[in-house]
């Protein structure tokens, strides 16, 4: 009897686990593809919402422009104290990742990417639906930086890397310089990886890096862990950047728009960013009572 009444409790369970499994993968892919099919239709309003936060808000514009024009006038002596004063002091390595020759899957900059894939695939079985945003988000805010960093403005500044010691003019390139007005130089035809000439302004990593911890504290509301591990991560291989202190200004201000700006466009197709400006509609709605007799106007907004 005592089998019995086990067998009959653990039926039910069973039979709830099959349940539970056959509806769970289902669920899992379906949530998965929306969240892909929403992320590839919002690649036009990306580069919009980027338009929007260069245009719109011209003040702000024009600040950082500013800013980085500013820097550009006194990066010899700046630079020459952070190559002196910061980076001298800035000692620690972590452990690179060597088995893939290839952009973005070695070295440091593995960690930002790996870090971004094993936040989709814990997301995805956990069918965490802001968590599969945020990585392919980040995802995205890589390859924008990319295209608009390495790509574009790189190829429209060509401006010269500076020495890797300034004071004593050191350099393992022929195309560095102490000159920070040293602009529009050839790239000689490598676009996209990396090549020391003419690709110092903006800095592609201090783009990246920024776009995709932008990306992850918007999603998840939280500065501390995306940009303090973004930091570990930038700073323990910084001795070889090679940039003039404003290159990594702008690059860091050019990835917070472009992350800002994808977060924004996935937000809006999501739902979850409001309208701005509301629309006011007026109604006029007859009154009759026994006081007086008249219409009302309501409006709605």
């Amino acid at each position: 009897m005592k089998k019995i009444c086990i067998g009959l409790l653990i039926v039910p369970f069973l039979l709830n686990a099959q349940e539970i499994h056959k509806s769970y993968f289902p669920r899992t892919l379906n949530l998965a593809g929306n969240v892909i099919k929403t992320s590839f239709k919002t690649i036009p309003s990306d580069f919009v919402y980027m338009g929007k936060n260069v245009s719109e808000d011209w003040k702000k514009t024009a600040l950082y422009t500013g800013i980085v024009g500013a820097l550009v006038l006194v990066d010899k002596p700046v630079t020459q104290f952070y190559q002196e004063e910061i980076e001298t002091r800035i000692d620690y390595t972590i452990p690179r990742f060597s088995n893939i020759d290839f952009p973005w899957l070695e070295g440091n900059d593995a960690y930002m990417f790996y870090a971004m894939a094993g936040t989709y695939v814990g997301s995805f079985f956990g069918g965490y639906e802001k968590g599969q945003y945020a990585a392919i988000n980040g995802f995205k805010a890589l390859g924008y930086s990319i295209l608009v960093s390495q790509v574009i403005l790189k190829t429209i500044f060509g401006r010269a890397r500076p020495y890797n010691s300034l004071k004593d003019k050191n350099a393992d390139f022929d195309s560095a310089t102490d000159n920070p007005f040293d602009f529009f130089n050839s790239r000689n035809g490598d676009h996209i990886y990396g090549n020391f000439s003419g690709t110092s302004l903006p800095s592609l990593h201090a783009t990246a890096f920024f776009a995709m911890a932008k990306v992850f504290q918007m999603e998840f509301d939280n500065y501390w862990i995306p940009y303090g591990f973004m930091t570990a991560v930038f700073l323990a291989e910084i001795k070889e950047h090679r940039h003039w202190v404003s290159d990594m200004v702008a690059g860091g201000i050019i990835g917070t728009v472009i992350g800002r700006s994808i977060v924004r466009s996935s937000w809006r197709a999501r739902g979850i960013l409001p309208n701005k400006e509301k629309e006011i509609s007026f109604q006029w709605m007859p009154s009759i009572s026994s006081r007086y007799n008249g219409l009302t106007l309501v409006a709605t907004f």
